[in-house]
């Protein structure tokens, strides 16, 4: 595709590095990046990857705006409380860069639609807030080939590792199955800090736009936390389990069997 003259201003930062220039930032304008969850991680997120150009952003929510969420939500604000999360993160990304192709699904996912919606696209960024759901977006990403990155906060505390499908380890690898209902809270019995929600997303972001471009070490195999209050980052080892029921000897065989949800 060719840049017209706004473009190239508004790009220009990205157009004189090195590891991007033009062609680098076509392949972000042609790239198809989905978004599950318009919340604390998806609203920095979908921020970044709309201010970069890429082309298509999927946001996938069924949710509605709470006050409560705009301590950390960033993408969206008070004016926007009762409406659906993706029509107000449509909105706010066509404000920030109207050459974006927003694509939204409003519907909560399950194993019935997941699969026929993240096949649509290259990358896919877990910002979903519940085990189950986390299980479901591996599952359906792994066995759909589709690379993705996960990311969870609470209390004070984030983490997120890259998955890329046949390759690295998986969230199932690492995680065998969801814990038990109510044995984890969740931030709205705990709390969490909302500037976590933006480092994890962002970084999210950065996962997202280095795949794209094929550039940069993806966090294949490497868990990365981080603590808000002593402001340290970990980095965990990961390894990929043979066994795994999704990725492992036996992937791609009674895919219906093994999504984390009926």
């Amino acid at each position: 595709m060719d840049f017209n003259d706004a473009q190239l201003e508004r790009y220009s930062r990205h157009l004189i590095l090195k590891d991007i220039g033009i062609e680098g930032q076509r392949k972000i304008a042609e790239a198809k990046i989905l978004v599950i969850g318009a919340g604390g991680l998806g609203s920095p997120a979908l921020l970044y990857l709309a201010a970069a150009g890429v082309g298509t952003i999927g946001i996938a929510d069924g949710d509605s705006v709470d006050l409560s969420n705009l301590q950390r939500q960033i993408i969206h604000a008070s004016e926007d409380i009762g409406r659906p999360k993706v029509d107000s993160a449509k909105e706010k990304i066509h404000r920030l860069n109207p050459d974006v192709d927003v694509s939204v699904h409003r519907e909560m996912l399950d194993a019935d639609n997941i699969m026929d919606i993240v096949r649509d696209y290259d990358f896919v960024i877990d910002g979903t807030d519940n085990f189950p759901a986390k299980f479901l977006v591996n599952d359906a990403c792994v066995l759909s080939g589709v690379p993705y990155s996960h990311g969870g906060i609470l209390r004070f505390d984030g983490q997120t590792f890259t998955i890329q499908p046949k390759q690295s380890a998986c969230y199932r690898c690492i995680f065998k199955k969801p814990p038990p209902t109510g044995a984890v809270p969740a931030s709205s019995q705990t709390g969490v800090i909302g500037v976590a929600a933006g480092i994890i997303g962002t970084l999210q972001a950065n996962e997202a736009i280095k795949f794209v471009l094929g550039k940069g070490e993806l966090l294949t195999n490497r868990l990365l936390t981080f603590n808000a209050l002593n402001t340290k980052f970990r980095e965990v080892t990961l390894r990929k389990n043979a066994n795994c029921p999704v990725c492992g000897t036996e992937e791609m065989k009674g895919l219906r069997d093994k999504m984390a949800l009926p």
